[in-house]
């Protein structure tokens, strides 16, 4: 049977509406450029370093200004033109990029320059995020939320396969500059549909001007919603516990003696399998009961990071690790839409930048958490411990968090 226009749009509803294709189709290429940059700048890192404390490190860098920042970028988006506020932080980023490129070429690069830029992509994005995250909401038809960021998440898994795996090409000719250049250029694909958009995306809330008190005001907003709150920490809590990727090298050179190219296989599986699901749940148009979907998929996101701990065997292990990246986005669709749906339109920056530092801080204090335990009893059981952990996470927020257990957008 052909695909016709009019079957994709069934296939893949949020896409009929402009600004949302607008915006989607910029967002594939600009976020692989992004993913090629974060790859080379590690390996530039380690290149003029040759130290593992200075990449972990920059795992650091990337988080302060997240931490620092999130807060009023939340509130900047929730009384500007979100739309204007994206547009102005991609050219800030597009600029540390070209800036980047040329310290590069120029062969005035530094280790210290690398940390400084870091730092300041890292800040920059923290105004992007919350502005495109907000927008989303008002770009498409409420029932047709979750499949738009279904499909907004998969081109971030597209991207995360894609782009690590042009730069690692890119790199093998030894020019890591034009990995950098390449990006500065994909920031156009994002510019121009942003510029091309019609809708005005400012808030009509009461509050219109940056200020703390504003900042409080989501603070407070998402300590009286139980479901918000719930599906964060939920969020935290098993990433915290079940973030165990890091330790990777380890499996593949003392469990399962497979060497580099097994290890490089075993790191893209989670990414191929979030392409792979969040292509399939693009293609649901409507999903319902949202609640109790996402407590399923974390659960089973832990029962796959335990076999993952206990198996002995590459592909076992590769399929493990497989459907953690699915169940993972499975999570990510259902608690995004959750999370968009349950908040007003006047607080979705806010609530954004605060589920940032949930989403970034969970997986780099579990990866701290999972490496100290495996410094004293071992990978495999830092890997288990942490699966069991995280089904127990799951079984205590269900029990106390009855409203998101219930939940159900679409009636």
């Amino acid at each position: 049977m052909p695909l016709t226009l009019q079957a994709v749009r069934d296939r893949f509803p949020a896409l009929q509406y402009r600004d949302f294709r607008l915006l989607w189709s910029g967002q594939v290429i600009s976020l692989t450029g992004s993913r090629m940059q974060q790859t080379a700048v590690l390996w530039h890192m380690y290149q003029l370093t040759e130290s593992a404390y200075a990449l972990g490190a920059m795992a650091v860098i990337r988080l302060i200004p997240i931490l620092v920042l999130s807060p009023l970028a939340g509130v900047i988006a929730d009384t500007h033109d979100r739309r204007r506020v994206l547009l102005i932080a991609q050219c800030g980023l597009a600029l540390i990029s070209t800036t980047l490129a040329w310290i590069t070429w120029s062969r005035q690069d530094s280790a210290t320059a690398l940390y400084v830029i870091t730092a300041i992509s890292a800040g920059i994005g923290c105004f992007s995020s919350p502005a495109k995250n907000a927008m989303v909401p008002n770009l498409v038809a409420r029932r047709h939320l979750a499949n738009a960021m279904s499909i907004n998440i998969t081109a971030s898994h597209v991207a995360s396969v894609t782009g690590p795996g042009v730069a690692g090409l890119i790199l093998a000719t030894g020019s890591i500059a034009t990995v950098y250049w390449i990006n500065t250029v994909s920031f156009a694909f994002m510019i121009v549909p942003i510029l091309m958009m019609r809708t005005v995306h400012r808030s009509i809330g009461s509050v219109t001007r940056v200020s703390f008190a504003a900042a409080l005001d989501g603070l407070r907003f998402i300590k009286r919603s139980p479901i918000i709150r719930s599906a964060m920490v939920l969020d935290f809590t098993a990433t915290f516990f079940a973030s165990a990727t890091s330790l990777l090298p380890i499996f593949a050179t003392e469990v399962l003696g497979v060497g580099e190219r097994g290890y490089g296989l075993l790191s893209a599986a989670p990414a191929i399998g979030a392409v792979l699901t969040g292509a399939l749940m693009s293609t649901f148009p409507v999903i319902s009961g949202q609640g109790r979907l996402l407590f399923k998929a974390v659960g089973c996101y832990a029962l796959a990071t335990v076999v993952f701990g206990i198996s002995s065997s590459f592909w076992l292990t590769f399929a493990a690790l497989l459907l953690t990246g699915a169940f993972d986005t499975i999570s990510m669709v259902l608690r995004h839409t959750i999370m968009q749906l349950s908040t007003p339109d006047e607080l979705r920056g806010r609530m954004t930048s605060v589920n940032m530092m949930f989403v970034m801080g969970g997986p780099r204090l579990g990866e701290a958490e999972a490496g100290l335990v495996a410094g004293l009893a071992g990978a495999p059981f830092s890997v288990v411990t942490g699966g069991i952990g995280c089904l127990a996470a799951v079984a205590v927020i269900a029990w106390r968090s009855p409203a998101l257990r219930r939940y159900d957008g679409q009636r």
